[in-house]
Order: C-alpha cells, then structure tokens, then sequence
C-alpha cells in the first residue's frame, strides 16, 4: 500500500469514478494529510475539497463541510480564484445538506462572484441556480427567480431551453 500522497489521491479519484464514496473520501484523507506533512498546503487543500465531495456523496454532509472548511482561504491566499470558487461551492452545498439554507445561500453567493471575477461563466450559472433552488424551496419565489435569470445571463452558451426560460422571465421583471 502506497504512502504517497499523490498516489493515494490518484487511488481516490479512481474510488470516486467507481462510486465508492467512502472509500475514496479515506483515499483523500490521507493524500491531504500527506500532503500537509510535505507542506503542500494547496495539494492539501485539494484533496480535502476531493474528500469533502465523496463525503457529501457518501451522505456525510457535516463530515463534507468539516472538510472543506478553510479551504477556500488557503486558495485565496495562493491567489487560485477559480479553486476558491469551487471551495465555497462545496461548503454551500454541503451545508445544504445540513438545511443550514441561508448559510449555503451566502457561500453560493460569494462563489458566484469568485467565478464571474474570472470568466467562468458556467460555473457561476450552476452555483447561482443552486442558490435559486435553495430560495424557491424555502418560499422565496420572487428572489428565485431573479437568481435564474442571473444564472441564464452568466452562461456563455445558453441551451435551447435556456433560451426560452430567459425569454419567459422577462416578462416577470
């Protein structure tokens, strides 16, 4: 059995792939703590944001949230926006899971701005849609669909029916 980080990050992408959830958030948990021992605090990083999304896979969302705590800094500290982005969004959604709704809603929120400061439109449309998601759930119709309409606007190639919903909304504005 390999004691190397990447290796056994590697091992955890391959569980994740095959849908062994568990077995790939422990894969990632040691790769992080390797990774931390080496001080490679952004690998480190990564693989926690890895093991923070088999977690939530895996139906763990407090262990998912713990970890990914923190990341999103040590990121933004190695001015990587689009990996802080993508750190926020995974404590959104694992707190989501948690029911913990305006909190994930504010992560989601400070990832969509991360992702539209660099251009990734795509990715700022699907946190924006989640944070729709959790506003329409939670009876805050009229803010939902104000985040939709954010979220069509964001995407560089909207889809035929992307297209059509957009329409749609304007009469609502």
């Amino acid at each position: 059995m390999t004691t190397n980080p990447a290796d056994l990050n590697n091992q955890g992408k391959k569980a994740f792939a095959a849908k062994k959830y568990s077995e790939a958030a422990e894969y990632f948990r040691q790769a992080a703590q390797g990774f931390t021992e080496g001080r490679a605090g952004v690998l480190a990083a990564e693989a926690s944001n890895n093991m923070s999304v088999a977690l939530l896979q895996a139906g763990k969302a407090q262990e998912a949230l713990h970890a990914a705590n923190g990341t999103d800094t040590i990121f933004a500290g190695a001015n990587d926006v689009k990996k802080q982005a993508m750190a926020l969004g995974n404590q959104a959604a694992a707190l989501e899971a948690l029911n913990r709704y305006d909190e994930a809603i504010e992560k989601y929120e400070q990832s969509a701005d991360l992702f539209g400061s660099v251009n990734e439109g795509d990715l700022r449309a699907t946190v924006i849609k989640s944070a729709a998601a959790i506003k329409l759930k939670t009876g805050k119709i009229t803010e939902s669909a104000f985040k939709m309409i954010g979220s069509l606007e964001a995407k560089k190639t909207p889809t035929f029916f992307d297209r059509i919903i957009k329409f749609l909304f304007r009469f609502i504005k």
